[in-house]
């Protein structure tokens, strides 16, 4: 089985359930400032997770691309991808834990569907705290499918529990489901959730929303419980093929056999090499996905684009350990398209743009390259004076960090030059570094759910009234390319050649808060998309919508179909005020707003 028929088999089984097919959404988070990039099946559902109606109902199915790149200096192992697919069923206050199990059972194990022998599966559940019971109504389900008790493993809380997100909020318990690969146990513990040694393949997982954490750190139980569902497309076809590797699939053996074409190395005869193979494999993909996004961006130092910037350098440099020095990546991105052009067609739409992006930043980065050999000379004269002839572990990290060169090439440059290179002190410089970078990403993390605070839920709506004031004054050809909202102020990104001047600025902020003070009514309809564009809503993004959308209408001024969330009446949203206007990318403009209470 392929990943496309996978996918495919996945979406049919469900509708089979009375479940409706949604769209999976964008990589890049329209409103929720708290995450760079869609991390989960589950992160466009956040706000009907937490109580909002779905157009589509109550029982939703999709596929939806993903990104995570915390574990970014991970990948090249066997396993570790920073983009994948999640396969995701979701009941909103419909069905539960014992529904939810079985039909996670059936698709795993009917030969109608993956097929999968008994005797391979293994499931854990939550084991239970001091505030959570132990969820032996899971294990009660599972048991009763035929699963003996022994391949049933309770785990503690970080284990097997979801959420909240923030201090408070919608959370419960999961069970994740394992694939038994064959291997021989690593020790007497080896077990599924329990130790990494690839025995055991995690495949699925059912996470049971049914508590409502308070402040006081205590669980009320949810009125409306729901199920929120995923499967990993890249993990769960390994499986099936029988691979012990996602790298053994065909979603990488097409990218893995040019680059031993360009290479002219050969997968599976070196280790360290066969690591870069990896790593090039997978950066490419997830840049092209990137970059080819209904709101892709560009390379950049900051947020979406500095790890787009990050994955194309890290690919370039793993092309050089190869033994490859021209440009390469767009050969390696040709591949990605044609094999992602059905599910994505959106990618293939952006080709152009993403050649462009990515030949500009391969000759960027060669010319870095050549800066970092600059600064390396530089230095070289005052290291050769150290009678130990050791390049300190700092300097050393300094052109791995700034000017990107690999140790590999500092070590080599050292050894031309008859010295070594202090790799303790170096490894000692990268581990601060990723610390100082893992709090700064706990920032951004922090709450990993979209913020629908008062003044967050107050911008939202703002933003319509920005998108229809720009559209008056610099004319329809403004369309939103993106936005993103914390609850101290709004970022807006539209498509618009110029700069605008200041009393377009003006102009705009003037027509935002005329309409805030005509204290307009929000109203908001569930329709098709059809009668939505025929009403005049604004739909943009190039992207696919379900067969039922939201529409909201700020008065009489402006119709948009959106997700959410707004207020209900403009009358108490304060005093709109644009702090800045400046470019965001090629005919792409970015207005910074607050709103002043």
């Amino acid at each position: 089985m392929t990943a496309n028929e996978l996918r495919k088999k996945y979406i049919d089984f469900f509708v089979s359930k009375n479940h409706v097919e949604i769209v999976g959404k964008s990589l890049i988070p329209e409103n929720d400032p708290t995450v760079l990039f869609t991390t989960a099946g589950m992160h466009p559902l956040v706000p009907y997770l937490l109580g909002q109606e779905h157009p589509s109902g109550s029982r939703l199915t999709d596929y939806q691309k993903c990104i995570r790149t915390g574990d970014i200096d991970a990948v090249g192992d066997p396993s570790h991808l920073t983009f994948f697919e999640m396969l995701g069923n979701w009941s909103l206050g419909d069905y539960f834990k014992e529904e939810a199990i079985k039909m996670s059972f059936e698709f795993l194990t009917s030969p109608k569907w993956l097929g999968f022998p008994l005797d391979r599966l293994s499931v854990t559940v939550f084991a239970g705290d001091e505030v959570a019971p132990r969820d032996e109504e899971s294990a009660a389900v599972w048991t009763s499918l035929g699963l003996p008790r022994e391949r049933i493993h309770f785990l503690p809380k970080e284990d097997n529990w979801w959420g909240p997100a923030g201090e408070t909020g919608p959370c419960g318990p999961d069970t994740e489901m394992f694939i038994d690969t064959g291997k021989e146990p690593c020790s007497d513990k080896c077990a599924p959730g329990a130790c990494s040694c690839g025995k055991y393949f995690e495949v699925w997982n059912d996470v049971f929303m049914q508590y409502n954490m308070q402040k006081d750190g205590t669980y009320l139980p949810l009125e409306r419980k729901c199920v929120d569902t995923g499967m990993g497309i890249e993990r769960t076809i390994a499986m099936i093929q029988g691979k012990k590797s996602v790298y053994e699939t065909e979603v990488f053996t097409p990218i893995i056999a040019k680059i031993q074409e360009i290479s002219g190395k050969n997968y599976g005869d070196d280790e360290v090499l066969d690591k870069s193979i990896r790593i090039i494999a997978d950066h490419t993909r997830t840049s092209v996905f990137i970059l080819g996004d209904e709101r892709g961006v560009s390379p950049s130092n900051v947020g979406q684009g500095y790890i787009l910037r990050r994955l194309l350098r890290r690919a370039i440099r793993h092309g050089r350990i190869l033994g490859i020095e021209g440009a390469f990546l767009n050969q390696l991105a040709d591949i990605v398209l044609e094999m992602y052009k059905e599910p994505y067609p959106i990618i293939l739409s952006n080709k152009d743009f993403i050649f462009a992006e990515i030949a500009k930043e391969e000759e960027k980065f060669r010319s870095t390259l050549q800066k970092g050999l600059h600064e390396f000379e530089k230095k070289l004269e005052g290291l050769m004076r150290n009678p130990k002839k050791i390049i300190p572990g700092r300097i050393a990290f300094n052109l791995y960090d700034t000017y990107g060169f690999p140790l590999e090439i500092t070590e080599e440059l050292a050894a031309e030059n008859g010295m070594t290179v202090d790799k303790e002190g170096f490894d000692e410089a990268f581990k601060k570094h990723q610390e100082a970078s893992k709090k700064g990403s706990d920032k951004v993390f922090k709450g990993g759910l979209a913020d629908n605070s008062e003044m967050t839920t107050a911008l939202h709506t703002a933003t319509h009234l920005l998108h229809k004031a720009l559209r008056m004054v610099l004319g329809e050809h403004v369309q939103q390319k993106g936005s993103n909202i914390t609850a101290e102020r709004l970022r807006f990104d539209f498509a618009h050649p110029d700069k605008m001047s200041a009393e377009q600025l003006a102009e705009v902020e003037a027509i935002v808060n005329q309409q805030i003070a005509r204290e307009l009514d929000v109203v908001e309809e569930v329709m098709t998309l059809d009668e939505a564009t025929a009403a005049g809503a604004l739909a943009f993004f190039g992207e696919k919508y379900e067969s039922k959308v939201k529409v909201y209408s700020v008065g009489d001024f402006s119709k948009e179909v959106c997700g959410g969330p707004h207020v209900a009446n403009t009358r108490d949203m304060g005093k709109f005020k644009i702090q800045k206007e400046q470019s965001s990318s090629a005919g792409v403009r970015r207005i910074k707003a607050v709103l002043v209470k």
